[in-house]
């Protein structure tokens, strides 16, 4: 378990980093990745975490028995830990001690859109909120700023609203028919 930060260790951590991205911006890019295995019987999915394997599957609003977990909430779920961690870093670099606190996203997608029932329905989230209660002696003023660099460099949330480029492939594998290789690109 990684140990308590104060805002000097935290500097002394990210200082050295600031330096290096500054005279070698390549050096700041770094390469994240998911995989998952496909288990079609049951309709889901098996994804490696670090604290081990997570099965998603379908809600039960599109047939799913709600045993597995749901790619939505594992969505949100991201933000939360986004915010969370991007919250707490900020606060200890603006010195704002904060004792504890609460962080919950909410969202709601329309069933429709996914099962093909409404073209007029998205298919997706369309509309997140995220509350965050702290255990604070901070003023009105700091928390207002605590709050907005939390939304401006928290990595999930800034994907969220400004969209990702998404590459999608599908390949045969070797023991397939003959290799084919489709490619969509999407942004939006």
């Amino acid at each position: 378990m990684t140990p308590p930060l104060d805002r000097e260790a935290l500097r002394a951590r990210q200082t050295p980093l600031k330096a290096r991205y500054r005279t070698a911006p390549e050096a700041a890019v770094v390469a994240l990745r998911a995989e998952g295995t496909l288990r079609p019987q049951a309709v889901g999915c098996d994804i490696a975490t670090w604290a081990g394997p997570v099965t998603a599957g379908l809600h039960p609003a599109t047939g799913g028995a709600g045993d597995l977990a749901c790619s939505g909430e594992m969505l949100l779920q991201a933000l939360v830990g986004c915010a969370g961690v991007t919250l707490s870093a900020v606060s200890l670099a603006m010195g704002i001690p904060v004792r504890g606190g609460r962080i919950t996203a909410q969202a709601h997608w329309d069933a429709r859109g996914t099962l093909a029932v409404s073209s007029e329905a998205a298919v997706g989230i369309t509309q997140i909120q995220l509350a965050v209660e702290l255990e604070t002696d901070a003023t009105d003023g700091q928390l207002a700023k605590l709050l907005e660099l939390t939304e401006r460099y928290c990595v999930v949330l800034q994907t969220l609203v400004h969209s990702a480029t998404m590459t999608a492939r599908v390949t045969r594998t070797p023991a397939g028919p003959a290799s084919a290789f489709h490619d969509k690109e999407q942004s939006t």
